[in-house]
C-alpha cells in the first residue's frame, strides 16, 4: 500500500503505538492527511480548488501536539518541518523571515527523493564501487604516455600565452601497467570480494573534503533563497583527502561517490517541489505566542505584523528556493499553542479563517500516564531497561510502582507547572540516578523497583511543594 493511501482508521491505528490518548486531535488530523489522498484522485482542474484543511490544535506543552505530527509524517512518508513562531520577525526586523520554513520543506523532500533515487541505483553504484575496490586493493602501476606529455606541455604553454592560468595544469592522463601478476590478483580478489571474504579488511581510498571556508556563509545566503553553495564549489577545486576503513565501509561510501553520477539532480530537484507541493506537513509550535494578547513577547517587534508574513505562506503564494519556484496552496500547515493567557480568536481573522478545523487536547490524568509509561513501542520504561540492560542488569518495574510513579507526576504537574508528559523522564532520571551511575561496576542480576523503592527516592521530594519544584 502506498503510505499516502492509508485509511484514516488505519494512521489513528498507528499513532496509537506512539501517542496515547487524544483521540479527538488524531482523528482530526487522519481525515486531514486522508482528504489530501482524495484530492490527488480528482481531475486537475478540481485538484485546483481543494485547498487543505489546516489544523489548529490546542492544550498545554506536553500532551502529544508535536508527536502527532511528526509520527504522522513519518507513517506517511511525507515531508516534515517543525518550526516554532517565535523565532520568526517582522519584515524589516533582523530575524528569520517566514519564507525559510517553505526552503527548510523542500530541503527535506529533496533529501526524500534523492535517498529513493539512490536506492534505485544502488545496485549500479555498489557494481562501479567494487570495481574501484579491486583497484585499491591491487594497485597497479601508472604510466604517462609520452606522446600525451608532450601534449600537455605544449598545452600549459598555449595556457600561459592566453593568460589561462585556470587551466595551467592539464588533466594527466595516466594509463595503468597491468602485469599478468596484477591481472590474476585482482580476479582473486574479486572472487573474494563476491563471497564476503574481505568485508574487514582496512583500504585507503580518496573521500571529498567537506570542510568549506564558505560554508557558514553559504547557509545564511540559502535561507534567504539565494544558493551560492554549488556556485562557489564550481569556482574552488574539489580537495582529495585519504581516509583509512574497512571494505565494508568503503564499498558504501564508493556507492555514493558513483551514485551521484548516475542520480539526475534536476530530475530529483523537480520531484522534490513536487513532493513538498503535494505531501508536505509544516508543523507551527507556539502560534499563541504571537498574538497580541500574549504576554511573553511583550515589548518585542510586532506580533501582529509576524501573523501577516505567515498569512501569505498559509493562504498560498510562490517561495522562491534553491531547487525551484514553490506553491504553498496545497501543503498542510498544523498550528498549535497552549493558549494560556489568549485564545485563537486572538489570532487575527485572515489567519484564522486558514485553520478551520480546531481540536483540544487533553491534560494528561493518572491513567494516561500509566499509558505512557508502558504502552508505546517508544514506552519510557522499556527505554529504561533497554539502556540498563547495557550493563548486564535486568530491570523491571512493579506495576504498583508504575502506578506510583503516574500518581506523582500527575500531582507533581498539578501544583507546579504543567509540562504533560515530560514530567516523566525528569522523575524517572530521579528514580534511576543511583542504578545509572552504578550499573556498571555492579555485578550481573535482576533489581526489582517497586513501590516501597519509588516512595523512598521521590515520594517524600514531591510531598514537598518547595522541594519538587527544583527538584522534579
Amino acid at each position: 500500500m502506498n503510505p499516502i493511501d492509508k485509511t484514516p482508521k488505519q494512521i489513528v491505528k498507528e499513532l496509537n503505538n506512539y501517542v496515547i490518548g487524544q483521540n479527538d486531535a488524531k482523528k482530526a488530523i487522519a481525515v486531514a492527511l486522508r482528504n489530501r489522498y482524495r484530492r490527488l484522485q480528482l481531475d486537475a482542474e478540481m485538484q485546483a480548488e481543494i485547498t487543505p484543511k489546516n489544523v489548529l490544535m490546542i492544550g498545554p506543552t506536553g500532551v502529544g501536539k508535536t508527536e502527532i505530527a511528526r509520527r504522522l509524517a513519518k507513517i506517511v512518508a511525507a515531508p516534515f518541518i517543525k518550526v516554532e513562531a517565535t523565532k520568526f520577525t517582522e519584515v524589516g526586523y533582523v530575524g528569520r523571515d517566514v519564507e525559510s520554513m517553505i526552503r527548510d520543506l523542500v530541503e527535506v523532500a529533496y533529501k526524500m527523493e534523492k535517498e529513493a533515487e539512490y536506492q534505485h541505483v544502488h545496485s549500479q553504484a555498489v557494481q562501479e564501487a567494487d570495481k574501484q575496490l579491486i583497484k585499491l586493493l591491487v594497485p597497479a602501476e601508472k604510466k604517462q604516455k609520452q606522446a600525451e606529455s608532450q601534449q600537455n606541455f605544449m598545452q600549459m604553454l598555449r595556457n600561459l600565452q592566453a593568460g589561462n592560468f585556470d587551466n595551467l595544469m592539464p588533466n594527466q592522463a595516466q594509463e595503468e601497467n597491468i602485469t599478468d601478476e596484477v591481472r590474476d590478483q585482482r580476479l582473486s580478489v574479486s572472487e573474494q570480494l563476491k563471497k564476503g571474504l574481505l568485508e574487514n579488511r582496512s583500504v585507503t581510498i580518496p573521500v571529498e573534503d567537506s570542510s568549506r571556508s564558505f560554508q557558514n556563509q553559504a547557509g545564511m545566503l540559502g535561507q534567504m533563497g539565494i544558493d551560492l553553495g554549488d556556485a562557489l564549489s564550481a569556482l574552488t577545486p574539489t580537495k582529495k583527502v585519504m581516509r583509512t576503513m574497512a571494505v565494508s565501509q568503503a564499498r558504501e561510501v564508493l556507492a555514493r561517490q558513483a551514485a551521484e553520477k548516475l542520480i539526475d539532480s534536476a530530475e530529483v530537484a523537480d520531484r522534490a517541489i513536487k513532493r513538498a507541493e503535494d505531501t508536505g506537513i509544516v508543523f507551527i509550535d507556539e502560534i499563541d505566542k504571537v498574538t497580541s494578547k500574549s504576554k511573553t513577547n511583550s515589548g518585542e517587534v510586532s506580533r501582529e505584523g509576524v501573523q501577516r508574513d505567515i498569512l501569505p505562506i498559509v493562504e498560498g503564494s510562490q517561495v522562491q528556493t534553491k531547487y525551484g519556484l514553490l506553491n504553498t496552496d496545497h501543503i498542510l500547515f498544523i498550528a498549535s499553542g497552549a493558549f494560556h493567557e489568549s485564545k485563537p480568536s486572538d489570532l487575527i481573522a485572515e489567519l484564522q479563517g486558514r485553520f478551520p478545523i480546531r481540536v483540544e487536547l487533553d491534560d494528561l490524568s493518572t491513567e494516561d500516564f500509566v499509558k505512557i509509561l508502558t504502552e508505546p513501542s517508544n514506552a519510557l520504561i522499556k527505554q529504561y531497561m533497554a539502556l540498563i540492560g547495557t550493563d548486564n542488569i535486568k530491570v523491571t518495574f512493579t506495576i504498583e510502582a508504575i502506578h506510583r510513579i503516574a500518581e506523582i507526576a500527575y500531582q507533581v504537574n498539578h501544583e507546579n507547572e504543567n509540562i504533560g508528559a515530560r514530567r516523566l523522564h525528569t522523575i524517572l532520571e530521579k528514580l534511576l540516578e543511583d542504578l545509572l551511575y552504578e550499573g556498571p561496576d555492579m555485578q550481573m542480576g535482576d533489581i526489582t523497583i517497586t513501590e516501597a523503592y519509588v516512595e523512598q527516592k521521590i515520594g517524600n521530594i514531591a510531598k514537598n511543594k518547595d522541594l519538587s519544584q527544583y527538584i522534579l
